[in-house]
């Protein structure tokens, strides 16, 4: 049997990282020989949640090709997002939850693209149609897949589907889905350890009217922990946007206790931004009232002013 990988986008976060195992889980039962890997390191709400279920971390790769001939990919389809050398690898299946951009292959494949809250909660209807058991561990891992997504189901992206398989996921895992979701969030919250690079970790690239943007994204208890280093993080996303000659650098701080944001842009587009959300940067800051997903409060209505 010819052995596979599975992954996720770079810079994981918890459910690019909980799919991936998740989905290695369901391939196993069905006697494929497949393994889950990660594309970067591990942020700390994801490492809370590892901890918590007593789970190793996936390997990281920086490539694939020189391992395996095919791969999926969950929680992704953008090739910016994904590995290096995604093209010289064949995609046999995509389970995700995002748009879909900037994605094609030669060969016919499974594709599975559905506007729901978070990859884990389509990987649930795939174990429930397949009849294969999902065990204590893997359902907690789901669980903090959504739980992390949905922002413990607070965000717009949550959908009635998300939160009933969560609790289901929560019934079997043996977890209190309050309790534990807002402990695990406030691991990730916790910003007072990290260092920049740390901060912009959950970074993502995206074309957008043929201009190149990168969008990060942190959640936080108290946006002034990383305001107060505003300098050393506008330093770095300075360095990448000359690096990757990007148009625009968009960092979306998050409270998850207000379910508002924080702004910082950098670059030659940052007026893009201001005529999304009706506002003006000052020393490359505004605020982002109600804003707390950037797959579905920021990526579309910027993808719109970019076609302008």
């Amino acid at each position: 049997m010819t052995k596979s990988l599975v992954f996720g986008h770079k810079n994981p976060d918890t459910d690019t990282i909980c799919s991936a195992i998740a989905y290695a889980e369901l391939k196993k039962a069905q006697r494929q020989d497949i393994e889950a890997v990660r594309l970067g390191e591990i942020n700390s709400e994801t490492a809370f949640v590892l901890d918590y279920f007593k789970i190793e971390a996936p390997r990281l790769v920086e490539t694939v090709a020189n391992e395996v001939k095919t791969v999926s990919l969950v929680d992704h389809n953008e090739k910016q997002q994904s590995v290096a050398d995604i093209a010289d690898v064949t995609v046999v299946e995509v389970i995700d939850h995002h748009r879909i951009a900037n994605f094609e292959t030669a060969d016919p494949l499974y594709y599975r693209a559905e506007p729901v809250g978070c990859t884990a909660t389509i990987l649930f209807k795939m174990f429930q149609e397949k009849g294969i058991e999902i065990s204590k561990t893997t359902a907690g891992l789901m669980l903090s897949a959504i739980i992390s997504d949905t922002l413990l189901y607070q965000s717009p992206t949550c959908t009635p589907e998300d939160k009933e398989i969560a609790e289901k996921l929560a019934a079997i895992a043996g977890v209190e889905t309050a309790t534990y979701g807002l402990e695990m969030l406030k691991a990730g919250a916790d910003v007072t350890t990290k260092t920049v690079p740390e901060l912009l970790l959950d970074a993502k690239e995206f074309e957008m009217g043929g201009s190149k943007v990168e969008i990060a994204q942190i959640n936080v208890v108290d946006e002034k922990d990383v305001l107060i280093r505003q300098t050393e993080v506008e330093a770095e996303m300075s360095k990448r946007i000359a690096d990757k000659g990007l148009d625009l650098y968009l960092f979306v701080i998050t409270n998850i206790l207000t379910n508002d944001s924080v702004a910082i842009a950098l670059g030659s587009k940052t007026d893009k931004v201001e005529a999304a959300y009706g506002v003006v940067f000052a020393a490359n800051v505004a605020p982002l009232a109600g804003v707390v997903s950037r797959k579905k409060q920021v990526v579309p209505i910027l993808t719109e002013i970019f076609a302008k």
